[in-house]
């Protein structure tokens, strides 16, 4: 499945460009980062970054993407909403979409889950522990117990978003605080997953077990639907035949 499943990461790619330290980490930009790291996955993998016509999320490449994923901070409300509104509608007629970090706050994300989507955070360097809580799900295939961190920016509870259809991740801190970091939704035909790792100055997307999770869920988004449904004026059942 992995060599078919096309994926675009979108990334605003301002950061990179503004900041020494953060060029430092990611000198090519956190999209370029992550396409090497998942291609070695066997993904089909493009780009796209905010500064593109149309933030490079065109029909065209939205319709040769399987799964879409987001990373951005800084500009969220630069993204235009028409976009916004053209990645919905994807979503919702099945492709997948995974968001990342600061992608909280992205207008796609709080669209899709109707809430303010705010948390609590502090800069600086501490130690995460991500425990795998939901051990059988696909996403958590092939990971240890836990994922540990020596440096990440904190994220805490409360976390405004509506309850997961699944919890696949829970994050500790050494400030003390706990965050639901890896949950997914379903939204239409669409799978969507949150995952939380990712600050900008930190280079958490060279990481083995952190890449493992996201390819995961890659796989497990591009994964087949159900039911097609219908919707619209019906016939009544009995005059539909129904072939076996």
């Amino acid at each position: 499945m992995s060599a078919n499943t096309r994926v675009t990461v979108w990334n605003e790619y301002r950061h990179e460009r503004k900041d020494a330290e953060v060029a430092k980490v990611y000198p090519e930009g956190i999209h370029r980062a992550l396409q090497s790291g998942l291609a070695a996955f066997g993904f089909d993998v493009a780009t796209a970054t905010l500064d593109e016509p149309e933030h490079g999320l065109t029909e065209i490449a939205l319709d040769r993407t399987d799964v879409l994923v987001w990373w951005g901070h800084m500009a969220h409300e630069e993204v235009d909403d028409g976009i916004v509104a053209r990645v919905q509608r994807r979503v919702l007629e099945g492709m997948g979409l995974i968001v990342l970090h600061s992608g909280h706050y992205s207008k796609i994300f709080r669209k899709l889950m109707g809430t303010t989507c705010g948390l609590k955070w502090r800069e600086a360097d501490e130690k995460e522990r991500l425990w795998i809580v939901k051990p059988s799900h696909p996403i958590a295939a092939g990971l240890p117990e836990f994922i540990e961190l020596d440096k990440e920016e904190m994220y805490g509870e409360h976390f405004d978003i509506p309850d997961p259809d699944e919890l696949v991740l829970v994050s500790w801190f050494e400030g003390g605080e706990v965050f639901r970091s890896g949950v997914t939704y379903a939204r239409g035909q669409g799978k969507i997953f949150y995952f939380r790792p990712g600050h900008e100055t930190y280079p958490t997307y060279y990481k083995e077990p952190i890449l493992k999770v996201i390819a995961n869920a890659i796989r497990w988004a591009a994964s087949e639907r159900g039911a097609a449904p219908f919707y619209g004026n019906a016939q009544p059942l009995e005059s539909i035949s129904l072939k076996t």
